[in-house]
């Protein structure tokens, strides 16, 4: 299982490219209530995805956990916990590298490459 974080283009392209994945499980978790920036393809390809049943979105939610197999997700006031095995976060900017590797957190970042 994967979770995605953002909601831009590239996080919809990689919840959606994860997806078409056979047996893969994906959670897409955008902290807004829409997508309001990206293409529309995207919008439609996700859309056709999350129709299908091939993954799964979250609107208006925060990571709140990452452990080792699990997230716990705060959606509506409400904390659920997901099995997970990788967190790919899309959400610009530069992440506080220094302060994830010091409590832990093992990560790759990856500049407009897959």
């Amino acid at each position: 299982a994967v979770l995605v974080v953002g909601g831009g283009d590239s996080a919809l392209e990689a919840a959606i490219a994860l997806s078409e994945q056979a047996g893969a499980e994906v959670i897409l978790s955008y902290r807004s209530g829409a997508f309001s920036r990206v293409k529309q393809k995207n919008r439609e390809l996700l859309d056709q995805q999350q129709q299908a049943g091939r993954l799964r979105v979250m609107l208006n939610s925060r990571v709140k956990r990452i452990s080792e197999k699990t997230v716990e997700i705060e959606m509506e006031g409400q904390s659920q916990q997901h099995r997970n095995d990788a967190v790919i976060v899309c959400a610009g900017g530069l992440l506080p590298t220094p302060l994830l590797q010091k409590i832990g957190i093992r990560f790759d970042t990856k500049f407009g490459s897959a």
